[in-house]
C-alpha cells in the first residue's frame, strides 16, 4: 500500500472515530428560583403542575430547536410552562438535562406557584401566569 492509500486510510478511520464520538449534557445547575407562594397538595394547581411538567419533558425534545412553551388544560387552576434545551443536544440527552433541571427546582422550590431551574444545556420554569420567557 502506497503512501496515498495509507494517508486516505487513515484520514476516513479518523473520520469515522469523530462520527461514534458522543458528549452528554451539562446539568450543573447555573440558578434556580422559586416563587414566594405555594401550594398545597391537595390544591388544584398540584394536577396542572404535574401536567404541565411531564408535557415539557415528553415534547421539548422533539420539537424543532428544542424551544416549547405549553398550559395546562385544566381551568380551575392553570400552570404555565417553558422547556428548553442547548439545539446541540441529542433528543436523549435533552430529555435527561430537562429531568436533572426539574429535579434541581424541586429541590430547591418544592411546593412553589411558581420556579424556573437553569442548567447550562437546558432550561424549565413554570408559572400560574403566562408569560414569554
Amino acid at each position: 500500500m502506497g503512501f496515498l492509500q495509507k494517508l486516505a486510510v487513515a484520514i476516513i478511520g479518523m473520520f469515522m472515530f469523530c462520527s461514534m464520538v458522543r458528549s452528554v449534557p451539562n446539568t450543573n445547575v447555573r440558578t434556580v428560583l422559586c416563587n414566594t407562594g405555594a401550594y398545597s397538595s391537595g390544591d388544584p394547581f398540584a394536577i396542572s403542575l404535574a401536567y404541565v411538567l411531564t408535557d415539557l419533558e415528553t415534547v421539548t425534545p422533539t420539537r424543532k430547536g428544542y424551544d416549547y412553551f405549553n398550559i395546562s388544560p385544566y381551568p380551575n387552576a392553570f400552570a404555565y410552562g417553558h422547556g428548553a434545551c442547548n439545539q446541540n443536544l441529542t433528543r436523549s440527552d435533552c430529555t435527561a438535562c430537562l429531568a436533572a433541571a426539574k429535579t434541581s427546582m424541586f429541590g430547591t422550590c418544592q411546593s412553589r406557584i411558581g420556579a424556573r431551574s437553569l442548567l447550562y444545556d437546558c432550561a424549565i420554569r413554570y408559572e400560574q401566569y403566562p408569560f414569554s420567557d
